[in-house]
């Protein structure tokens, strides 16, 4: 069966890619909408599956998988920052504290009538940052196309002191977490898919 990744995140892209597994791209070009009162893990939920199935229902015979993530501190999203001094408001916050990376993950094939949506949290503490290292960091343009304005698989992981989860949730997909669900209810298993392929 085909799979198609419902995202046009490089970083998405690369994950799959390192697990050898063979896959399409198409990108959902869904509205990214929020609801009043919602909460930021049944935000991601909501949002991957809407990706998602916006592919799914023109690909019937496709496993299609769609992911959202979004940076969380004091139970408020942060997404990508629209300006240079956004991203200094996120990452000034953010400095010396903790906060949350959740990423929903929907994997559906609407033929098989399977639908599985699903969420992973990972906690992400901050160094003590000072106000010329955040400048500094901002002005390699890393963060303008990041949610939470920072990158942890670039020069973003210079800001991190610990985490607490799934590193590639951080990055973006938490492929443990999708593997299992494409196993379990799929009947894909990504290390058979690899056997011998380091030999």
């Amino acid at each position: 069966m085909k799979i198609v990744l419902a995202s046009g995140s490089p970083r998405r892209k690369e994950i799959l890619e390192n697990m050898n597994l063979k896959f399409d791209i198409i990108k959902s070009e869904i509205e990214e909408t929020t609801i009043e009162n919602e909460s930021p893990k049944d935000l991601v939920k909501r949002l991957s599956y809407e990706k998602a199935y916006d592919i799914a229902s023109k690909n019937l015979d496709s496993i299609v998988i769609g992911a959202d993530t979004v940076v969380v501190l004091d139970n408020n999203v942060l997404g990508k920052p629209k300006d240079e001094d956004e991203a200094f408001n996120m990452l000034k916050q953010m400095s010396g504290r903790e906060h949350d990376v959740i990423t929903g993950v929907s994997i559906l094939c609407l033929d098989l009538k399977k639908e599985i949506c699903d969420y992973c949290v990972s906690k992400v503490k901050f160094k003590n940052l000072s106000d010329e290292e955040i400048y500094s960091y901002i002005k390699t343009g890393e963060c303008m196309d990041k949610a939470g304005a920072y990158g942890i698989q670039g020069l973003g992981g210079l800001l991190v002191e610990y985490i607490k989860g799934d590193y590639f949730n951080i990055v973006g997909f938490p492929i443990s977490s999708a593997a299992e669900i494409l196993k379990n209810d799929f009947n894909i298993d990504i290390f058979k898919l690899n056997e011998g392929r380091f030999a």
